[in-house]
């Protein structure tokens, strides 16, 4: 069962939301952190991710979904692989499943499975200014994006991950948990604004991300959240767990429902339900948000994301949340234009 993701007004205010768009933001994520170190940690990781973290090499950034054998996910992530370790940053509540599944599938011999969420903090960064900020704070970032280094700043080792061009953030900075207060207060120096978690969920429906427990369930498969869309599934590596239901989707088939946005004429209501076409239950709203329009106080819409059938094409008008809505692709396009 998922939950609807929610942002109102209080959420994402036009501060927010100008920064995200034409600044920088950042936010400590509510992830977990967990390890593989040996030397099979890269092959071992290889036969599991839906990515491929071989072919990009070391101080590669990648992201990538673990799957269960009929290809359905189970949790995404990111994983930085430096020399022999691999680190894979999950959502929270996908620790305890991706924990299992390294446990369970990776021999001790070939690498050590690690848990350092309760020993790190990890933050991300977005906005158009994110890099220049950090590099302004003195900072030196990763040279391109999908790569991770690490930096010793003010005595203390930061691991900086630049995410690919399609993600929600810009950066991923992870650093001792003892040192949580100054690394926030060296970004807060450089300009850049502090938030909390909305404004990750903010930046990841506008760029129409996936996040476990609303997007994605038990029964979700990669393509149906748009994860070949956004980079996070190799068609040229080698077998992994789940890949004969991935890759035949691919080269031979199709899914029956897929991601999309949602411009809604109203605010939804709090149940938001199904969504319906012409009669016909076609898909379920899965996150909604307030956008605020920067230009007129008091001014917005509301959007969100949908789980959709796949001939909701953009431009369709639906029911949902006792509302119209027009469904629209992604990643959303702003300023928003016309009427649901």
């Amino acid at each position: 069962m998922t939950d609807v993701a929610r942002l109102g007004p209080d959420a994402v205010t036009p501060v927010l939301l100008a920064a995200l768009q034409t600044g920088a933001v950042f936010a400590r994520a509510d992830v977990g952190v967990l390890t593989l170190a040996g030397p099979g940690a890269v092959a071992s990781m290889q036969g599991l991710l839906t990515n491929d973290v071989e072919k990009p090499g070391d101080g590669a950034f990648i992201y990538g979904a673990l799957l269960t054998p009929k290809g359905m996910i189970v949790v995404d992530g990111w994983a930085a692989r430096q020399g022999t370790t691999l680190t894979y940053t999950v959502p929270a509540e996908g620790r305890e499943p991706a924990l299992a599944i390294f446990t369970r599938s990776i021999p001790p011999r070939l690498a050590r499975t690690g848990d350092r969420t309760a020993d790190v903090a990890v933050f991300r960064l977005a906005g158009p200014q994110a890099l220049a900020k950090v590099q302004t704070a003195g900072v030196a970032v990763p040279s391109g994006p999908g790569r991770v280094t690490v930096e010793t700043v003010g005595a203390v080792e930061w691991q900086l991950a630049r995410a690919s061009d399609q993600a929600p953030f810009v950066l991923q900075v992870t650093a001792p948990l003892t040192a949580v207060t100054a690394v926030a207060q060296r970004f807060v120096d450089a300009g850049i604004l502090e938030a909390g978690p909305a404004a990750l969920d903010c930046a990841r429906i506008l760029a129409g991300w996936p996040r476990l427990g609303a997007e994605v369930d038990e029964k979700t498969i990669p393509q149906e959240v748009r994860l070949e869309e956004l980079g996070g599934v190799s068609f040229t590596k080698g077998c992994y767990t789940g890949q004969e239901t991935v890759s035949r989707l691919h080269f031979r088939g199709h899914v029956n429902r897929h991601l999309r946005g949602l411009l809604f004429d109203a605010e939804p209501a709090a149940d938001l339900g199904s969504v319906i076409h012409q009669d016909r239950d076609v898909g379920r709203v899965t996150s909604v948000a307030w956008m605020p329009e920067l230009r007129v106080s008091g001014g917005g819409r509301w959007i969100g994301l949908a789980m959709v059938r796949r001939d909701m094409d953009a431009g369709t008008v639906v029911r949902a949340g006792g509302r119209d809505a027009r469904v629209v692709g992604l990643p959303f396009v702003l300023p928003f234009t016309g009427p649901a």
